[in-house]
């Protein structure tokens, strides 16, 4: 078996479960993609170390395009995206996403490498403590000017470390009142404007360091992008599903375990 089509089908299998995971929670999958996206590279030695993690961001925002489209699709379906909102989210995530894959991809490899670990553990330990000593008092959305700004600050970070912004947007609608359910569901159509623009910065900056001969587009990685695509977008939708019945909260605060051991492996390595 080449190595090629290995690299493929473990790109197939961490799609599956990344897509699940992104219309079940309500996040784009960089938080899992990025990390053990990082290993395969390495493992195959498809590009020089110092290059791999931002690699990795990259193919993961491009594929965050197509994981978050699916699972956007599944939530509009079952009335889970506010659309009265979506619109200055999308704004300011966009602004963002956009500014953000420029500037990434000229920082220092180990910057961005700890920027993702400390963000990711972060929003792990707001996982596990959440509804632990949230205020219950509702909370009404600044306005749509203020709301915009606070969503281009998340926009920027969730394309500097490869995510579609659901880890910081959920909890973010969720504090202002919003119903779970509709948070994930605003989260999953913002991730595709994330990553778009995320995706459009990282392309453009990394035209100049790859060829598209080498199965690159800027920064992204094709081979690993098509294989995490083929599957997540067909486990997108089952994910979203699952968040009717399935106890969310409780995944959550699992996964946020598995999260902080991902965040500690990538700043320690």
């Amino acid at each position: 078996m080449s190595e090629l089509l290995l690299l493929f089908i473990y790109c197939a299998l961490l799609g599956s479960g990344v897509g699940f995971l992104a219309g079940l929670l309500g996040i784009g999958g960089g938080l899992v993609i990025v990390p053990i996206l990082s290993v395969i590279l390495l493992h195959f030695d498809v590009l020089p170390a110092k290059q791999v993690v931002v690699a990795a961001i990259a193919t993961s925002l491009a594929s965050i395009l197509f994981t978050s489209t699916s699972s956007a699709i599944a939530h509009h379906k079952n009335g889970n995206v506010p659309w009265d909102l979506a619109p200055w989210i999308m704004t300011g995530v966009a602004l963002g996403a956009l500014i953000s894959g420029f500037l990434a991809a000229l920082l220092p490899e180990q910057i961005v490498r700890m920027v993702f670990a400390v963000s990711v553990a972060l929003i792990a330990l707001k996982m596990i403590f959440s509804g632990k000593s949230d205020d219950e008092a509702e909370r009404k959305l600044p306005n749509k000017g203020l709301l915009t700004f606070f969503t281009t600050i998340v926009g920027g970070l969730s394309a500097m470390i490869g995510i579609g912004g659901g880890a910081l947007l959920v909890p973010m609608l969720s504090f202002f009142s919003i119903d779970m359910k509709k948070a994930i569901g605003c989260a999953s159509a913002c991730g595709i404007v994330i990553a778009l623009f995320g995706s459009v910065g990282y392309i453009t900056s990394g035209s100049a360091h790859f060829a598209l001969s080498d199965g690159f587009a800027g920064f992204v990685y094709l081979p690993a992008l098509l294989g995490i695509v083929c599957t997540s977008w067909f486990t997108a939708p089952l994910g979203a599903k699952a968040t009717q019945t399935l106890p969310v909260a409780t995944i959550k605060k699992v996964f946020a375990l598995l999260l902080l051991a991902m965040a500690a492996n990538m700043a320690l390595r």
